[in-house]
């Protein structure tokens, strides 16, 4: 990874804001980081699960030693019980782009879309209307959904789906014909130096276990026991990559090898799904292969 950090980081313009995005446990953080200290400007967080007050380990997020050597933004500083979206973030990254350059980064492909192409002003869902979509199966609210919507969307991913089966039940209209509509991006690509970390399978295999049995050796375990007397599933917070897994452990249900395999299965999972996005969605920025020699 350093041998990559003195390659990249001179080439880039330090008077442009820089984008970095890519699948989890492929450096992304540590890029910023070199970056910042190199160059000058601001970390800012993309990452969806990064914003949560209650997951320092699970979510990687920058430890205490990463935050004092360069400035950081929007780390940890939602409550585990607040809701959060993409348009929430949006919404705290825009006073960001208009002071010390921004190092935006982050594994949430939806933010970097939204921030560079836009993002369409759909009205907040109300409370009964994600309740029902919390009670309906997967499958049926996929089925609700129109051709166009997806294909726009990842179908495997719940979250996408019942984002696009709230739209549809609150407003009546599909999320893709909100899309239609969007309005001008907050920062179009062509103003900034737009980075995708590309790893491949076996690689990014390998380091997704070693974090995680890092951040089990460092007490993931714990940040997830705090939680254990107001634990709710259907928290945008307890999506976390492990959570539930280490949540189902405590309660009894798995024991801790098992809720490690299905946590490492499941971070495997997102990585792929991460990797198919960034294919579909960044073809226009700049891909840089991040194993080692």
């Amino acid at each position: 990874m350093q041998k990559l950090l003195s390659r990249i980081v001179p080439d880039i313009d330090p008077h442009r804001p820089v984008l970095i995005a890519g699948p989890t446990a492929s450096g992304k953080s540590a890029l910023a980081l070199a970056i910042a200290q190199a160059q000058g400007g601001i970390v800012v967080n993309a990452d969806a699960l990064q914003v949560f007050d209650c997951w320092q380990l699970l979510s990687a997020r920058p430890d205490a030693d990463e935050l004092a050597q360069a400035p950081h933004a929007l780390y940890g500083h939602v409550p585990y019980t607040a809701p959060y979206s993409t348009g929430t973030w949006l919404r705290e990254v825009t006073p960001y782009l208009g002071r010390t350059r921004p190092i935006i980064v982050g594994g949430t492909g939806l933010n970097f879309t939204a921030l560079t192409e836009g993002l369409a002003d759909i009205p907040p869902t109300p409370d009964a209307v994600r309740a029902k979509a919390n009670a309906l199966p997967h499958a049926e609210k996929l089925a609700a959904l129109d051709p166009d919507t997806c294909a726009r969307i990842d179908t495997a991913n719940p979250a996408r789906v019942q984002r696009a089966w709230e739209v549809l039940e609150a407003t009546g209209r599909s999320i893709a014909a909100w899309q239609d509509e969007t309005p001008p991006p907050l920062l179009p690509i062509g103003e900034a130096t737009a980075l995708v970390l590309n790893a491949g399978k076996d690689w990014l295999n390998d380091r997704i276990t070693r974090r995680f049995d890092q951040m089990l050796e460092r007490g993931a375990l714990d940040e997830v026991r705090a939680l254990q007397g107001d634990w709710d599933p259907d928290r945008p917070s307890a999506k976390a990559i492990g959570a539930p897994e280490l949540m189902a452990h405590l309660g009894g249900e798995l024991t801790l090898t098992q809720a490690r395999e299905r946590s490492i299965i499941a971070s495997r999972q997102y990585a792929k799904r991460q990797r198919t996005w960034f294919r579909a969605r960044m073809k226009s920025w700049h891909q840089i292969d991040v194993e080692d020699p």
